[in-house]
Parts: structure tokens; C-alpha cells; sequence
């Protein structure tokens, strides 16, 4: 039984006046036994503010969430994207913290940030080490009470040009990346809060300007309608002091009601449609269903599972097992004030729309004769279960929990409420929502085909929004005015920040069985689950001996998630999923990797399905045509993406021609053709093998109790498996830049760089790593810094050094605005030229120590976190003290030797340019650097002839 007291005390910090100090303690909750519950006390303050708290000394580490109940349905009509427009400004500095200085001062204290926002709320949120807390709340309070008189028109500008950027690249410039904006402004009434998305439209952001927004905050961003969450190494009593000494004093904003459910009513289908630069058609169904809390919601939930979730849906056997579709998928999604049951289904190629939705039509019907079995209300409860457990599996989930649950429930402890609907959901409840909401009643139907396709939809459009019946809603924004917090200390001093915490190592245990396997592992009590890691070398550099099969590694590891020898692939995923475990594989460059996650009291069923999957694949004909059909038509459709191309055109430059890294890991059209099922079998008999193959696990078990249960491991057969070397790339004798022409692209994406070297923890990769972080490691990195915060032409830019066992390359890259190209390359080569040249300053430095040496505290949270860390450990025989060596190489490093060390591995007139987008738009800027263009195809054969300034 949850422990929840009701009380009211008075909490006063001395720094604040009397009429500000009064915070009501609302609750307490404690955990009793093994309940799943999240202990928090409830804090409130004078002006409004909820604060709540929840303690936990696991790991050094702090978690504060910042969450407005404000979101894009707040907005008005042709005004949207300014909840979204705000969380970009929030992180431009206030009175006390510099333009830039919020990311600076987070990262420089080893922690990690950032902000999102949906159409019902936008957070903030930092997870710093236990001894910033201060810090970060003082951050996120300058923002709260003292941000508008250092908005700018300049910051505005800069900042409307990277939502446009971000605009480009998740929507615009993305593969069906206008799928939900299609799909809400034909679903939801003209005006409603949702008939837009988040993001906003272009023509709305290039209309608004800086008083608008500021009006925005003014009205939504007060105390009385935000709640701080923090959680993790603190005391409550502390962080209720500091939150009335930062927070309290700021003046409650306007006042804020919630808004009502709206959900809209259609009287007939709506068919619409677009087209768009992709390969296979998709087909879209949306249904209005109730809001978020609904009781029919988990009921629907359960429906969306059956219809179109996993292996054992409707959805999948009739679309994806039969061929029919590439993918098909089916979710009850839903928000504060309204919710959408979709049915996804992405065809093959020249597939028309009108056949696939007659198939759907037969699918949904199908479910009133299949009906409802226990079996499904199992695998519905247990995966509920195993989600909500997972979640609480680091600090910043707890708290991300608490946050939401307070800010739509207005009860941190609504996890309790949400096991009881699951649990309670019956067959009759899912029975009456598909009869409800679903059976014969009308759909937004949108179809999304390939440009000049339209023979391919599902029928013509027959919706146009209208304005009838739209009324414009009350002014929020007349009579705003802007007050100050008056406080008796000094906001601008940044708060010290005491002593680091300590950050021990986990304690770990590793062993070797005698057919070559060895295992690390560590004994995390924090929630009840169980992390495997099986992790086998080899995956795509094996076909390095014959690389006309490239692709057969994916193809293998595909084929082990499909039929066993005692089940079909339907009958296995229904074990898991009664289990609430799963269990994937798949395959990278360098290795086959499977990852098992269980609930601790169902592992050994887990483990023996993990030993049916492993070592008694069936292997069928049938399973392995449609798994190539999709992987050919996988490779086929990386021609219509951006990224993909400029990727696969970087490696192919990088490696050579030849050389199995310049090939996909997918494999092209032509090596996968040549793929048999002999191949496959070939394949995994001869290189899955306990000799080359390490097992990692992290979970609320001891080594013994693991060790007893690992007797299949142990019994695995050893085989002779080689491992290749490492080749030799080709030199690059001058810095080039290779054209892709990709017509039309909103967007064009960048790759700069060369092969570098292999991953070392304690000598030069690991310094050289210390030496990017100021140069485009960071968020404040010149790179990023450059090109995103001071230029605006790009959402995000970076580089890296990315090696492994074998030399991995040095890489800056970016997605810019397709006007920006040619002058984002001259940038990158600016900033790599300069730093090359005149290495990092003292400031960088002492930045760059102070983020990464302060950053430990986050390296072990979760599981995964843990079984990381691990991992590499045994994967790259580290000592035991090499976390140790690798702080005194940290702490001792000096400018000189980045300087050094900058001149070395920042060739920059030996560098691979690679640069895909619009031709008409983009080259013959490209064409007017001081830089030879040769111009290549999406294999990265050259075209035509090359041109040199």
C-alpha cells in the first residue's frame, strides 16, 4: 500500500522575504514492499509554482525538469510553431546568463540538456552531477523570471532560421516527413489546436516577430503554470530551500484553466493526398478516438496492439508475411485534448493505394471474426508492465514520470492508476471501442505517392478545408505586462558548486568458459529486469574474403528473428511479448549483436527462448525470400534519401573501391542478389561462434544466480572463425569536394573528412577525442557554435573520431540549407583550418577538462549505460584502472599537446569533401571555391568531367 501523507508546513529560506517563503508540503509518497511506485514529496509554492522531489542515492547524479503547460494548442491561428519558436529562445541566455552561455555552463559542469515540446507542454530539463544542482536550477529560475529584456531582434532572426533549418530536415527534406501535418489539418476542424504541428508553419514564422513571441511567454510562462521536478542525489529539504530562493520571488503569471477535450467528428471518409521524393507509396487511416486519461484509452491501446503490433497482428500477416506491404503498423496515439488511431502501411513500389486499402478494410474486419483471446489481454498487460518498469530504470525517466503525471493528472503517483486500467482491461472493453470507434465509421485516408504517381492513390481528394464555422478564440495577449522578481541576493553571481562527487566504477566480474567465451557482468538492484548483450565479432568486415555477397550479415541476423525449429516466428514473438521481454538481433560493420531484455522473474523462460533463437533457426525458403525482397527494396530506396547517399558516397571515397567498407553493410542491389539461402546457412555455421563472442549483463541478479542459468552458453560449439585485418585506405593526395546532384532537395547534407585511426582508451584516439570536443564536440563547439547559432544554416553541426577495432574516420558533418551550401563548406574548412593551425585556447581548455572530467557521474546510470561501458571493457581488454588513466591523461593534457596534436590529425588539405543537393541551387557556388568539384552519382561513380577554379 502506497504511504501517502496530507499535510501543510511552512518552509523559509532566510535569503527570501517573509511574504515569499510560504511552500505548503501538499504529499508525501513512500515505497512499500515491491510496489511499482515512484516515492516524491509535493511541494507548493506562494506563486503558484509546483515543486516536486523524489530522493535517490543510486547514482551522483541530479535530474531537474522544468515543464510548462504550454504547447502548440495554445497557439493561434497563423501563429503557429512559437511554443516550439520558445524553447529555442529559452536557451539564449537572460539577464544573468550570456548569449550561449545556458549549453556552456551545463556541458562545462559534465552535464547534458535540453528542451522539447509537444502540442500540450514544453520542459526543459538537465542532468548534472549532484553537486551542480544549484547551478542548473538557478539557470532554469533566470529564464523563468528574467529572460524577455534579453530577447533580440538578432537572436530572433538567428533562431527563426534554425527552426526553419530543423523544419527542412525533419519534415521537408525527410522521406514522408509530412505525413502528420497532412494528416492533423484534414482531420481536426479549421482552427483547432491540432489541426497543426509543433513545428509551425514557414509562412507563419516568416510572418511573426519578436513581440508577438515575447507576448507568448508573458502569457503561458509563469510559475503558476509550471512544475519543477527534480530527482535523484539530493535532500528534499535542500531543494525546497533552493527553489524558494530562485523561484519564489518570480510573480505569478495569468491565470491558466485547462482545456477541454475536443475531439472532432467526421460525417464521411476524407481522402487526400501528396506527393513526395520517395520510392514505396504509403497509405495512412486515421480515426478520431478520445484523449489521453480516457477510460477507453488502454482498451484501445489493446486493439491497436492486436490489429497491427508485432509479429502476432493482423496487420503483419496479412501485409507484411504475404508481401504485400513493406511495412504495416497500427497505434492509438493520444494528447491532452484529443486522440488518433492510425493505420500505417507502406506498400511496395508501383503498388496502388486503392488495393492496399481494400486489404486493410478486410484486415479490420477480420478482427470481429478472430475476436479477443486471453492470450492477447497477457501480452497487452505484461508489456504495459515491463514499459513502466523500464522507464524508472535511470533518474531522468523517474522524473520525466513524475512531471507528466503532475502536469495532466495533477498526481505524481498516477502510475498506480495507470497499472489498475491496464490490468482491468477486459475482452468485452476492446470488444465495444472497435464497434465504437472504429467499425464503419470514417477516416481521414491519406495517400502519399511517389512524384508523378498519382495513379497510385487510393482515390481522389475529396475533403477541402473549409473556415466555416470558425471563431477566433478570446485574446490572451492584450494588457500583458512584464514583472520582475525583487530578491535580497545577487541573481547574477552563477552559484558555487562544492566538492565533485565521487564516481565509483561499477564493481564488475568477468569470467572465460572453456569453448572461448568470455562474459563481464555487474550485479544493479535498482529495478527488477535482467540486460543481456551478446556480442559476435565479424558482421559485415567478414565478407571482406568475398565481397560480391555484401549484405549477408544483415540478411543472417534478420533471418535468426524469423521461424525456430520449435516455432514459427508469430508463436515466438507471442512467448516474448507474454513475458513483457524481447529479444533482437542484428548486425553492424563490425560485429552480430543480440540484446535480450527481461523482467528478473521471467529470465529463465526469456533465456530459453533466447537458446531456441540462437541456436535452432529453421531457416525457411519462404522467410528468406521476403526478407531479401525487403532488404533489395531497402537498398533501393537509400537512392531516394540524403543522408543515405551522402553516407555511402563518404565511406565508398573513404575506403576505396574494393574495399568491403565502402560497401553497405545492407549490401547494393547487385550483392544481395547474389545472397542464397546456402549462403545464409554458410554463413552462420561458420562464424557464429562462442570464440569470438562476448556476453555482457547488467541486472537485479548475482554471478551466481546468472551462472546457473548460462549452461547453453557454455555448451555452444567452438569454430574456427578469422577475423580480418585491417586495410590499408587510399591516400588522399588533395582535398576535393564530390557533387551529388539531388533534385530539388530542401536540404543539402555535408561530409568532411579522412581515415584516421583505431580506438584507444588511454593514447592517441582518446586525446584526439579530448582535442575535438572544443572543435566540434560539443554543442558549444566552434563548429556548431558557427554555423547553427551565429549563421543559422544548419539545425545541428559536429565532428567526430569514430574508430573501433579497425581505423575508423574523422568526420565534420551536417545538414544545411540548401542556399547555405557552398558557404557552410567554407565555414567547416574555416574552423578545421583555424584550429589546425592555431590550436584550442585556454579558456577551451579549461572548458573541455571541466565538462569531460565532471561528465562521470552519467556514465553508469542505466542498464544500458552500464552494459555499455562494460562491454568495451572486455571487447578492448581494458585494466581494471583504465577510467583512472584515462582522468590523469584528462587532467594533465596542456594545450600544447592538443596543439600538437591538432596539427596532426586535421589534414585539412587532405580531406574528402562530399556534398548532396540541388544542383541548379548549390553547385555553382560550390564551383566558385578554391576547390576542385568532381561530380559523382549516388554510387559514387564519377559523371562528366571535373572543375577547378
Amino acid at each position: 500500500m502506497v504511504n501517502k501523507t496530507m499535510l501543510s508546513i511552512v518552509l523559509t529560506a532566510s535569503v527570501v522575504s517573509a511574504a515569499e517563503a510560504q511552500t505548503k508540503l501538499v504529499e508525501k509518497v513512500t515505497k512499500k514492499g515491491d510496489e511499482l511506485v515512484i516515492p516524491y514529496a509535493k511541494y507548493k509554492l506562494a506563486n503558484g509554482l509546483t515543486l516536486i522531489v523524489h530522493e535517490d542515492h543510486s547514482d551522483p547524479v541530479v535530474h531537474v525538469d522544468v515543464t510548462y503547460h504550454v504547447g502548440s494548442a495554445r497557439e493561434e491561428v497563423g501563429k503557429s510553431g512559437f511554443a516550439h519558436f520558445f524553447e529555442h529562445m529559452m536557451f539564449q541566455g537572460s539577464d544573468n546568463v550570456a548569449d550561449e552561455e545556458h549549453f556552456k555552463i551545463v556541458s562545462e559542469s559534465g552535464g547534458t540538456l535540453n528542451g522539447t515540446t509537444n502540442r500540450d507542454r514544453t520542459n526543459y530539463f538537465e542532468t548534472v552531477p549532484s553537486n551542480q544542482l544549484e547551478t542548473a536550477l538557478w539557470l532554469e529560475a533566470d529564464r523563468m523570471g528574467f529572460l524577455l529584456d534579453a530577447v533580440t531582434q538578432q537572436k530572433f532572426e538567428v533562431q527563426r532560421e534554425t527552426v526553419k533549418n530543423e523544419r527542412g530536415q525533419n519534415y521537408d527534406n525527410r522521406p514522408y516527413g509530412l505525413v502528420y501535418e497532412m494528416t492533423s489539418k484534414n482531420l481536426y476542424p479549421y482552427g483547432h489546436p491540432y489541426s497543426w504541428t509543433t513545428i509551425g508553419y514557414i509562412e507563419d514564422l516568416n510572418r511573426v516577430n519578436v513581440n508577438d513571441l515575447k507576448n507568448f511567454f508573458l502569457r503561458w510562462y509563469g510559475p503558476n503554470n509550471a512544475t519543477v521536478t527534480v530527482g535523484g542525489d539530493v535532500k528534499p529539504e535542500e531543494v525546497v530551500k533552493l527553489v524558494e530562493k530562485y523561484f519564489g520571488s518570480i510573480p505569478a503569471g495569468p491565470a491558466v484553466q485547462d482545456m477541454k477535450p475536443m475531439v472532432p467528428a467526421l460525417d464521411k471518409d476524407r481522402y487526400v493526398s501528396y506527393e513526395d521524393n520517395v520510392r514505396f507509396p504509403m497509405l495512412r487511416m486515421t480515426f478520431p478516438t478520445p484523449e489521453a486519461g480516457h477510460k477507453d484509452e488502454p482498451a484501445l491501446d489493446v486493439l491497436a496492439e492486436i490489429l497491427g503490433q508485432g509479429k502476432t497482428s493482423i496487420f503483419y500477416k496479412n501485409f507484411v508475411k504475404e508481401q504485400k506491404a513493406m511495412q504495416a503498423s497500427v497505434y492509438n496515439s493520444t494528447s491532452e485534448l484529443a486522440g488518433e488511431f492510425g493505420l500505417t502501411l507502406v506498400a511496395f513500389p508501383n503498388t496502388p493505394l486503392a488495393q492496399t486499402e481494400e486489404l486493410a478494410r478486410q484486415s479490420i474486419a477480420e478482427f470481429e471474426k478472430r475476436g479477443i483471446n486471453d492470450e492477447d489481454l497477457q501480452r497487452f498487460k505484461a508489456q504495459a508492465e515491463s514499459s513502466l518498469i523500464n522507464r524508472m530504470g535511470s533518474v531522468s525517466g523517474k522524473v520525466s514520470q513524475l512531471a507528466s503525471y503532475e502536469t495532466f493528472r495533477n498526481n505524481p503517483n498516477y502510475i498506480q492508476e495507470e497499472l489498475k486500467r491496464i490490468q482491468s482491461v477486459t475482452k468485452e472493453d476492446v470488444q465495444r471501442v472497435y464497434n465504437q470507434y472504429i467499425k464503419g465509421k470514417p477516416a481521414v485516408i491519406l495517400s502519399v505517392v511517389p512524384k508523378g504517381k498519382t495513379d497510385l492513390l487510393a482515390k481522389a481528394d475529396n475533403y477541402t478545408i473549409s473556415k466555416e464555422g470558425y471563431k477566433p478564440g478570446a485574446d490572451e495577449y492584450s494588457g500583458l505586462t512584464y514583472t520582475k522578481a525583487v530578491d535580497t541576493f545577487d541573481r547574477s553571481k552563477r552559484p558555487g558548486a562544492g566538492e565533485n562527487p565521487v564516481v565509483p566504477v561499477p564493481s564488475y566480474y568477468t569470467s572465460s568458459f572453456k569453448n572461448g567465451l568470455k562474459l563481464i557482468g555487474t550485479q544493479s538492484s535498482e529495478i527488477p529486469t535482467v540486460t543481456l548483450m551478446l556480442n559476435i565479432a565479424g558482421g559485415h568486415r567478414l565478407q571482406a574474403k568475398d565481397p560480391a555477397k555484401a549484405g549477408i550479415a544483415s540478411l543472417t541476423a534478420d533471418m535468426l528473428n524469423e521461424d525456430t525449429e520449435h516455432f514459427t516466428s508469430e508463436q515466438f514473438s507471442n512467448e516474448l511479448d507474454k513475458l513483457g521481454s524481447s529479444i533482437r538481433i542484428g548486425a553492424g560493420s563490425d560485429e552480430t549483436y543480440v540484446m535480450v531484455q527481461s523482467l528478473k522473474k521471467n529470465l529463465d523462460k526469456t533465456l530459453t527462448l533466447l537458446e531456441e533463437r540462437l541456436f535452432r533457426p529453421k531457416f525457411t525458403q519462404e522467410d528468406f525470400d521476403r526478407l531479401k525482397k525487403q532488404q533489395l527494396e531497402g537498398i533501393a530506396n537509400q537512392a531516394t534519401q540524403p543522408t543515405a547517399i551522402a553516407n555511402n558516397v563518404y565511406n565508398k571515397l573513404l575506403y576505396g573501391e574494393g574495399h568491403i567498407m565502402a560497401i553497405p553493410s545492407s549490401g547494393t542491389e547487385k550483392t544481395v542478389a547474389n545472397i542464397t539461402l546456402e549462403d545464409v546457412k554458410k554463413f552462420y555455421n561458420e562464424n557464429y561462434s562462442p570464440s569470438v563472442s562476448q556476453v555482457t549483463v547488467v541486472g537485479d541478479i548475482t554471478e551466481k544466480e546468472l551462472m546457473d542459468k548460462l549452461t547453453f552458453l557454455k555448451n555452444w560449439k567452438k569454430k574456427d572463425v578469422k577475423l580480418p585485418a585491417d586495410v590499408k585506405a587510399p591516400a588522399i593526395d588533395k582535398t576535393r569536394i564530390y557533387f551529388v546532384d539531388k533534385p530539388d532537395a530542401a536540404q543539402s547534407e555535408i561530409r568532411i573528412g579522412y581515415l584516421a585511426m583505431p580506438y584507444d582508451a588511454t593514447g592517441e584516439y582518446y586525446k584526439a577525442g579530448l582535442m575535438n570536443y572544443a572543435l566540434g564536440g560539443a554543442f558549444n563547439s566552434r563548429i556548431n557554435l558557427n554555423l547553427r547559432e551565429d549563421k543559422g544554416y544548419t539545425y545541428g553541426a559536429r565532428s567526430y573520431f569514430g574508430g573501433g577495432k579497425y581505423a575508423g574516420p574523422f568526420t565534420a558533418s551536417a545538414g544545411v540549407r540548401a542556399d547555405a551550401s557552398a558557404e557552410s563548406v567554407t565555414e567547416f574548412m574555416k574552423e578545421l583550418t583555424n584550429f589546425q593551425k592555431d590550436g584550442i585556447s585556454e579558456d577551451e581548455l579549461k572548458f573541455m577538462k571541466s565538462s569531460i572530467g565532471q561528465a562521470d557521474a552519467r556514465k553508469y546510470e542505466t542498464p544500458y549505460q552500464k552494459a555499455g561501458f562494460l562491454g568495451r571493457i572486455l571487447e578492448y581488454n581494458l585494466s581494471k584502472d583504465y577510467v583512472k588513466k584515462q582522468t590523469d591523461i584528462l587532467h594533465n593534457i596542456t594545450k600544447q599537446e592538443i596543439d600538437a596534436l591538432a596539427a596532426k590529425n586535421l589534414p585539412v588539405n587532405n580531406m574528402h569533401i562530399v556534398v548532396v543537393g540541388d544542383k541548379k541551387t548549390v553547385l555553382p557556388k560550390l564551383q566558385a571555391l578554391n576547390y576542385e568539384v568532381v561530380e559523382v552519382d549516388a554510387d559514387g561513380n564519377q559523371i562528366g568531367s571535373s572543375s577547378l577554379k
